[in-house]
């Protein structure tokens, strides 16, 4: 692809999530996701193969019902309410259907299947894109809304985002699909904070953008989409490898890593809640995504190929690595921060 076609996507990308982040009208911000979702298929089809078509076919299809939705219910409750800003959704009816379009448009469980399918047809650049920056539109109108949307409904469906996302990924080898599964456990631990606590949400948002970051660009340097090829890794850049393990950790929520914060936050708030039984059954759920986080751990520090490798050995790093240190520091140095984020609360 040019570099002039690829800056002007990424920066419509950009475009389309600060006009939804920064709109107080539904129909801009109903425009910043279109812009959002026409940027993207053109980077999702650069690769020129059948699986990458069948990937931007599937996510133009569910974004393009999943923003109907949004716009017949802002019009419905328009039509009720007479109003069109964000923070003035009154209307029962069309609360349901934004409650349900903006969990088309995350990936939250039940309407979670074409998450993983999409990103298995795709680069990892592509996938990272789509895991993170993709997200924060969705998630900011879901976080404006948060007070006004079906409290019950949202529950429903994150209690089985974290299950499915937990127990969907069990038996996955892709290492794509894995990290799909976990964005989907991920995103089910914010939808459920957000009647709450909104602002331990964002928070969660922040850490997961931080870890699937994280997790992505060591896989690019790895040159790993499965969890064979992910086996060879320790012969290559062993480094690496034992960084891969601690993002890895980090995911799963293990302390004392980035990853605890956000986990050991929403099960506080919602016992303070008086909401034990939703505590347990997240708290069990996240054991689902911690035991195939400890497979892939295994696979890559205890597990060795019974062949030697064909792989080339880098006699030097690349050049482009520069950030994953960064990052993987972010991924295991939040804890501190844990008692000025509880006096901001």
């Amino acid at each position: 692809m040019s570099p002039y076609t690829l800056s002007m996507l990424m920066s419509s990308l950009a475009v389309g999530t600060i006009t939804t982040l920064s709109s107080y009208h539904w129909f801009l911000a109903w425009m910043g996701l279109e812009i959002n979702t026409l940027a993207i298929i053109p980077l999702m089809t650069k690769m020129h193969h059948p699986r990458a078509t069948e990937s931007a076919t599937k996510y133009f299809l569910t974004q393009a019902t999943a923003s109907a939705l949004i716009l017949f219910s802002t019009i419905m409750n328009a039509w009720m309410t007479g109003e069109w800003t964000i923070v003035n959704m009154n209307h029962y009816t069309s609360t349901t259907i934004l409650t349900i379009a903006l969990a088309i448009k995350l990936g939250v469980a039940p309407f979670h299947l074409w998450l993983p399918d999409v990103l298995q047809g795709l680069n990892m650049m592509t996938c990272l894109i789509l895991s993170t920056w993709q997200k924060l539109a969705p998630m900011a109108l879901l976080i404006l809304t948060s007070h006004q949307l079906n409290t019950n409904l949202l529950i429903m469906m994150a209690l089985m985002s974290m299950v499915v996302g937990g127990w969907g990924g069990l038996n996955q080898t892709q290492m794509r699909k894995i990290m799909a599964y976990s964005s989907i456990a991920h995103l089910g631990g914010m939808a459920m904070i957000v009647p709450f606590a909104p602002n331990l949400a964002l928070l969660n948002l922040l850490v997961y953008i931080i870890l699937t970051s994280s997790m992505f660009m060591t896989l690019m340097a790895l040159n790993s989409t499965s969890m064979n090829k992910l086996s060879t890794s320790w012969l290559k850049t062993p480094t690496l490898a034992a960084f891969t393990m601690i993002v890895l950790m980090a995911l799963g929520g293990l302390p004392p890593t980035s990853g605890f914060l956000p986990k050991w936050l929403i099960l506080q708030e919602m016992t303070k809640q008086h909401l034990n039984m939703l505590s347990v059954t997240m708290a069990m759920s996240a054991l689902l995504s911690l035991f195939f986080y400890l497979r892939l751990s295994y696979t890559i520090s205890m597990t060795s190929p019974p062949h030697i490798s064909n792989s080339n050995l880098n006699w030097r790093e690349k050049n482009n690595l520069q950030t994953i240190p960064v990052m993987i520091m972010l991924s295991m140095m939040m804890m501190p921060m844990t008692p000025a984020l509880l006096v901001m609360n």
